[in-house]
Parts: C-alpha cells; structure tokens; sequence
C-alpha cells in the first residue's frame, strides 16, 4: 500500500473505477449473449434483443470502458449475425 496520501487515494479511485468498468462490461456481454442464443436457436425477439445490446455497448463506450472502434466492430458483427439468421 501506498504512503502517500495522494497515492492512496489514486489506489481507491482506481479500485472504484475498476469496478464500475466490471459492472458495465458484465453487462454488455450478457447483453450479447443474449441475442447469440436467441439467433442461433431462432427463438425470442432477437430484433429486440440487439436494440437492447447495442444501446448497451453505446452506454459501455461513452463512458471509456471499450474504445469507440471496438464498439462500432461489435455492433457491426451483431447486426450481421441477426440479419444472417433472419
């Protein structure tokens, strides 16, 4: 553990954003994976389910935890996903 009082609180900063990043990430790929299994087994509202995903890897990427690239590769490959299994 830091001695500084400055390092300390960077180490609590950290651990904080760290944390909220996890949450965030936990659920954009629960988000994902939901429209996976409902494409692959054609069953659900799979048109619903990737709105649904997409705004979640929007919300992930405006808030810093995937680069807007990323973001934009994976919405892509979603789309083309459901639209193939449509």
């Amino acid at each position: 553990m830091a001695n500084i009082k400055s390092a300390q609180k960077r180490v609590r900063v950290a651990a904080k954003r760290q944390a909220q990043n996890k949450h965030t990430k936990s659920l954009t790929r629960t988000a994902i994976k939901k429209v996976t299994v409902s494409a692959s087994t054609k069953e659900g509202d799979t048109k619903a389910l990737l709105l649904n995903a997409i705004s979640a890897i929007d919300r992930a990427a405006s808030k810093g935890v995937y680069h807007k690239n990323t973001a934009a590769r994976k919405k892509s490959r979603l789309t083309r996903m459901v639209n193939k299994s449509l």
